[in-house]
């Protein structure tokens, strides 16, 4: 189904903890966790992901069928950048990430957000110097930082893409391309009406996950990103299966039915929707919530491998600073599709910042009960 950009995003109901961490003011964006407190009036919230690859920041109030989006900030940093080779995060990429995460400072002081949580991930979770980096984050930026588990970050992407599977699914394989690491979940069936704001919502549907230390960042630099031939993209492919090959056997008397589908969230799979669509410019409204056959995946990533880096470079739904990237998630999207063969695949433009304000939200009960089945997985 098309999905309308006035729509409210996801049904609210995603891992929610009591441990929330409120914001603090700056400068110490983030602060220690406290307990959620119920507030009368609808508050601004701010979740932020700090990713091998992208700094992203989404600033949402509360709204009757889900959230409302204030502020939104997305810039590709490329914090892990040569990671693989050195085992730290290069001052380069450090100063680059610094001076992101200061926009994202002043735009969360600028909408008053009053509830915040940031979070990093595969980064600095590998790096050597990943505290020591956060720290400096807290000193010269005043934003608290967490680095989260890569079980929390699977749990968040399917907090934050579930209301995009098919309710009649008995089971959804979803996938999160990231730029250090890719989170794949077994999400179980269960029909949207039964689906309720709770902890448990998201926790009853995960059956399984993995984690691959790998994604869009590393397996370019492993195997080179800028020119990438027939043989080289699929020697990524062939890594990626290895890698998922555990996981398949897990899954081997797994449940599904004609109605089971691959649900993908990353810059990978909105790209291919937007080569399949044509755009000339990027636009989310005609992209999250897409479906997409077999055979319109197979025609966009062959047009895709067939672009030189010019071309890439040049294309409106790449640009220059993804151009040596997005083959490297292409070949990990193959992988998956390879292990999981489906007709289908469902586009999904949100991930983690979505599932971090479902989670807060939550938290604070600002949903109420009887409104608990009814949002519709779009986005304000």
């Amino acid at each position: 189904m098309p999905v309308n950009p006035e729509a409210a995003l996801g049904e609210p109901g995603a891992i929610a903890r009591a441990d929330m961490p409120l914001a603090g003011s700056p400068p110490d964006i983030g602060g220690q966790t406290h307990a959620p407190v119920r507030r009368t009036g609808p508050a601004a919230y701010a979740a932020l992901d700090l990713g091998t690859n992208n700094c992203r920041l989404l600033i949402a109030r509360p709204s009757r069928d889900g959230f409302r989006i204030m502020d939104a900030f997305s810039r590709i940093v490329r914090l892990g950048e040569g990671l693989g080779a050195s085992g730290e995060l290069s001052q380069a990429a450090i100063a680059r990430t610094l001076a992101a995460l200061e926009v994202c400072r002043d735009k969360i002081a600028q909408r008053g957000a009053t509830r915040v949580r940031l979070i990093a991930t595969e980064a600095c979770r590998a790096a050597r110097n990943g505290e020591a980096f956060l720290q400096r984050v807290r000193e010269d930026v005043g934003l608290n930082l967490e680095i989260i588990d890569r079980r929390t970050e699977a749990h968040l992407a399917a907090a934050g893409c579930a209301a995009l599977a098919d309710p009649q699914a008995r089971a959804v394989l979803l996938f999160d391309i990231g730029g250090g690491s890719t989170e794949v979940v077994w999400l179980k069936g269960e029909h949207a009406s039964a689906v309720h704001a709770t902890a448990a919502g998201i926790e009853r549907r995960v059956e399984n996950w993995i984690s691959l230390p790998l994604g869009v960042v590393s397996l370019a630099e492993r195997f080179g990103g800028r020119e990438v031939n027939a043989a080289a993209f699929e020697a990524m492919v062939g890594y990626v299966e290895t890698a998922l090959q555990p996981f398949v056997e897990i899954l081997e008397n797994a449940e599904r039915c004609d109605r089971f589908h691959l649900l993908g969230t990353s810059g990978t799979v909105t790209t291919l929707a937007g080569v399949h669509l044509g755009l000339k410019r990027y636009d989310r409204r005609r992209v999250d919530g897409l479906w997409m056959s077999e055979e319109e995946l197979f025609d966009a990533m062959d047009n895709l491998c067939a672009m030189s880096f010019e071309e890439r470079a040049a294309h409106g739904c790449i640009g220059y600073e993804r151009a040596d990237l997005v083959l490297a998630g292409c070949a990990i999207f193959e992988g998956i599709r390879r292990c999981f063969p489906s007709p289908r695949v469902r586009i999904a433009d949100r991930g983690l910042r979505e599932g971090i304000l479902m989670e807060m939200m939550m938290a604070d009960e600002v949903w109420s009960a009887p409104h608990s089945s009814q949002h519709n997985g779009g986005m304000r």
